[in-house]
């Protein structure tokens, strides 16, 4: 294995675990649905808690086919998709450190940055998508637009279609 193979793998993994955790603490967590829910409704995302179901279960499939490298291009988009949704939603007028939850957007720029260079990567030599024989479809330039692309359009239009932030006081 190279070291291109290798990073990938790295990235893959420790993106799908942090994904996976993060989708399992939106459903299952300590509020569960109906937290997540409920602070999604006071960011301004209509109906929430479609909203709250929507991003869990995104967050919980594009983990788990990142740690499989399974179909990386499109997951790569859904984890730059959702980390953008809350740098717009929660995280962007904070500021860029993280203090305590729910402030700063540090944390999701890093996420969807580095999920955009694993679009550029691609999936690398140990995964799913390499047993399938296309794993080199979709990386360098392509894979990081591809990615990138998708995840930043996906995210536009649940923006403009379902966030309805309160007016500021």
């Amino acid at each position: 294995m190279d070291g291109v193979d290798l990073a990938a793998l790295l990235f893959r993994t420790t993106l799908g675990g942090v994904m996976l955790a993060h989708g399992w603490n939106h459903l299952f967590g300590p509020g569960g649905v109906d937290g997540t829910a409920r602070w999604f409704g006071s960011m301004g995302l209509r109906p929430p808690r479609v909203h709250a179901l929507a991003s869990g279960s995104i967050e919980l499939a594009s983990g788990a086919a990142l740690l499989l490298g399974l179909l990386t291009t499109l997951s790569c988009a859904a984890v730059i998709g959702v980390m953008t949704v809350a740098f717009v939603t929660a995280h962007r007028r904070n500021g860029f450190f993280i203090f305590r939850p729910g402030q700063g957007w540090e944390y999701v720029a890093v996420l969807a940055v580095v999920t955009a260079a694993l679009g550029a990567l691609g999936p690398g030599e140990v995964s799913v998508d390499q047993l399938l024989g296309f794993a080199d479809e979709l990386d360098g330039a392509l894979g990081l637009l591809v990615s990138a692309g998708l995840g930043l359009a996906g995210a536009a239009v649940l923006l403009a279609v379902a966030w309805r932030p309160d007016p500021p006081a």
